[in-house]
Protein backbone atom coordinates (compact mmCIF):
# COMPACT_ATOMS: atom_id res chain seq x y z
CA UNK A 1 0.00 0.00 0.00
CA UNK A 2 2.95 2.19 0.74
CA UNK A 3 4.48 2.00 -2.52
CA UNK A 4 1.00 2.50 -3.95
CA UNK A 5 0.21 5.96 -2.74
CA UNK A 6 3.83 6.75 -2.86
CA UNK A 7 3.60 6.34 -7.16
CA UNK A 8 0.68 8.21 -6.30
CA UNK A 9 2.58 10.84 -5.09
CA UNK A 10 4.99 10.80 -7.56
CA UNK A 11 3.02 10.85 -10.15
CA UNK A 12 0.81 14.21 -9.04
CA UNK A 13 3.71 15.76 -9.01
CA UNK A 14 5.04 15.17 -12.15
CA UNK A 15 1.46 16.15 -13.83
CA UNK A 16 1.62 19.42 -11.83
CA UNK A 17 5.02 19.83 -13.22
CA UNK A 18 3.95 19.78 -16.92
CA UNK A 19 1.32 22.07 -16.06
CA UNK A 20 3.59 24.44 -14.82
CA UNK A 21 5.84 24.17 -17.79
CA UNK A 22 7.84 27.45 -18.80
CA UNK A 23 7.27 28.82 -22.23
CA UNK A 24 9.67 31.86 -21.99
CA UNK A 25 12.56 32.53 -19.51
CA UNK A 26 12.22 34.95 -16.51
CA UNK A 27 13.96 38.34 -16.91
CA UNK A 28 16.29 37.38 -13.79
CA UNK A 29 17.22 33.67 -15.71
CA UNK A 30 18.20 36.04 -19.05
CA UNK A 31 20.32 38.23 -17.03
CA UNK A 32 22.25 36.00 -15.33
CA UNK A 33 25.67 35.82 -16.71
CA UNK A 34 27.80 32.36 -17.50
CA UNK A 35 31.19 31.96 -18.20
CA UNK A 36 33.04 31.23 -21.95
CA UNK A 37 35.55 29.21 -23.13
CA UNK A 38 37.41 32.48 -23.54
CA UNK A 39 37.16 32.78 -19.76
CA UNK A 40 34.92 36.20 -20.21
CA UNK A 41 30.86 36.05 -19.63
CA UNK A 42 27.90 36.65 -21.17
CA UNK A 43 24.55 36.67 -19.92
CA UNK A 44 22.22 34.09 -20.50
CA UNK A 45 19.93 36.45 -22.91
CA UNK A 46 23.11 37.00 -24.92
CA UNK A 47 23.74 33.22 -25.62
CA UNK A 48 20.16 32.39 -26.59
CA UNK A 49 20.48 35.87 -29.33
CA UNK A 50 23.55 33.93 -31.16
CA UNK A 51 20.70 31.05 -32.02
CA UNK A 52 18.46 33.07 -32.76
CA UNK A 53 15.97 31.38 -35.85
CA UNK A 54 17.60 28.16 -34.73
CA UNK A 55 16.09 25.11 -32.63
CA UNK A 56 18.99 24.52 -30.33
CA UNK A 57 19.36 21.60 -27.24
CA UNK A 58 20.28 22.82 -24.05
CA UNK A 59 22.27 20.34 -21.75
CA UNK A 60 22.50 20.84 -18.66
CA UNK A 61 25.11 18.73 -17.34
CA UNK A 62 28.96 18.06 -15.23
CA UNK A 63 31.90 15.38 -15.92
CA UNK A 64 31.14 14.61 -12.37
CA UNK A 65 27.89 13.34 -13.08
CA UNK A 66 27.12 9.59 -13.47
CA UNK A 67 23.85 10.22 -15.57
CA UNK A 68 25.23 13.10 -17.72
CA UNK A 69 28.19 10.82 -18.37
CA UNK A 70 25.91 7.58 -19.73
CA UNK A 71 23.97 10.42 -21.42
CA UNK A 72 26.63 11.43 -23.30
CA UNK A 73 26.95 8.82 -26.37
CA UNK A 74 23.44 9.64 -26.96
CA UNK A 75 23.55 13.14 -27.07
CA UNK A 76 26.40 13.07 -29.63
CA UNK A 77 24.07 10.57 -31.80
CA UNK A 78 21.89 13.51 -31.35
CA UNK A 79 23.97 16.18 -32.64
CA UNK A 80 24.86 13.52 -35.33
CA UNK A 81 21.55 13.14 -36.39
CA UNK A 82 20.82 16.48 -35.99
CA UNK A 83 23.68 18.17 -37.68
CA UNK A 84 21.35 21.73 -38.52
CA UNK A 85 20.52 22.01 -34.44
CA UNK A 86 22.84 23.83 -32.11
CA UNK A 87 23.99 22.09 -29.09
CA UNK A 88 24.57 24.31 -26.40
CA UNK A 89 25.98 22.96 -23.47
CA UNK A 90 25.73 24.47 -19.63
CA UNK A 91 27.97 23.00 -16.91
CA UNK A 92 27.68 22.49 -13.79
CA UNK A 93 31.42 21.91 -12.65
CA UNK A 94 32.81 23.06 -9.82
CA UNK A 95 35.60 24.26 -11.05
CA UNK A 96 36.24 25.91 -14.69
CA UNK A 97 39.41 23.49 -15.05
CA UNK A 98 37.44 20.12 -14.28
CA UNK A 99 34.54 21.79 -16.74
CA UNK A 100 37.54 22.36 -19.65
CA UNK A 101 38.66 18.58 -19.25
CA UNK A 102 34.82 16.94 -19.44
CA UNK A 103 34.71 18.62 -22.25
CA UNK A 104 38.05 17.12 -23.99
CA UNK A 105 37.28 13.84 -21.97
CA UNK A 106 33.79 13.07 -23.17
CA UNK A 107 34.44 14.36 -26.86
CA UNK A 108 31.66 16.95 -26.99
CA UNK A 109 34.24 20.10 -28.00
CA UNK A 110 31.89 20.58 -30.59
CA UNK A 111 29.06 22.23 -29.15
CA UNK A 112 28.78 25.95 -27.57
CA UNK A 113 29.94 25.47 -24.07
CA UNK A 114 29.43 27.71 -20.90
CA UNK A 115 30.01 27.21 -17.32
CA UNK A 116 27.58 28.42 -14.52
CA UNK A 117 30.44 29.87 -12.44
CA UNK A 118 27.47 30.59 -9.84
CA UNK A 119 26.18 26.26 -9.65
CA UNK A 120 23.47 25.43 -8.62
CA UNK A 121 21.71 28.27 -7.03
CA UNK A 122 21.85 30.44 -9.81
CA UNK A 123 19.27 32.86 -11.29
CA UNK A 124 19.06 30.67 -13.98
CA UNK A 125 18.85 27.06 -12.45
CA UNK A 126 16.38 28.64 -10.02
CA UNK A 127 14.14 30.03 -12.49
CA UNK A 128 13.88 26.58 -14.24
CA UNK A 129 13.70 24.56 -11.28
CA UNK A 130 16.69 22.90 -11.79
CA UNK A 131 16.76 19.84 -9.61
CA UNK A 132 18.33 16.99 -11.41
CA UNK A 133 21.00 16.37 -14.33
CA UNK A 134 21.43 15.72 -16.94
CA UNK A 135 18.72 18.13 -17.96
CA UNK A 136 17.89 18.99 -21.46
CA UNK A 137 15.75 21.46 -23.11
CA UNK A 138 14.82 22.19 -26.74
CA UNK A 139 14.10 25.44 -27.28
CA UNK A 140 12.39 26.61 -30.49
CA UNK A 141 12.82 29.19 -33.64
CA UNK A 142 11.05 31.98 -31.90
CA UNK A 143 13.03 31.27 -28.19
CA UNK A 144 10.05 29.18 -26.95
CA UNK A 145 10.90 26.84 -24.68
CA UNK A 146 9.00 23.45 -26.22
CA UNK A 147 10.59 21.03 -24.14
CA UNK A 148 10.90 22.28 -20.61
CA UNK A 149 12.63 19.17 -18.95
CA UNK A 150 14.22 16.13 -19.96
CA UNK A 151 16.27 13.74 -17.69
CA UNK A 152 17.47 11.34 -20.08
CA UNK A 153 18.82 12.17 -23.66
CA UNK A 154 16.94 9.10 -24.88
CA UNK A 155 13.75 10.89 -24.30
CA UNK A 156 11.61 10.65 -27.13
CA UNK A 157 10.09 14.23 -26.41
CA UNK A 158 13.80 15.65 -27.48
CA UNK A 159 13.59 13.66 -31.18
CA UNK A 160 9.86 14.97 -31.58
CA UNK A 161 10.98 18.30 -30.73
CA UNK A 162 14.22 18.62 -32.72
CA UNK A 163 12.30 17.29 -35.86
CA UNK A 164 9.25 20.36 -35.83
Amino acid sequence: MRKILIGLVFLYANLMSINAQEKTFSEKALQDKLVNLKGGEDTFEDVLEAFKGKVVLIDIWASWCKDCVVGMPTVKKLKNDFKEVPFLYISLDRTKESWKKGIKKLGIEDGTHYWASKGWKSDLFTAIDLDWIPRYMVIDKDGTIKLYKAIKAGDKEIIKQLTK
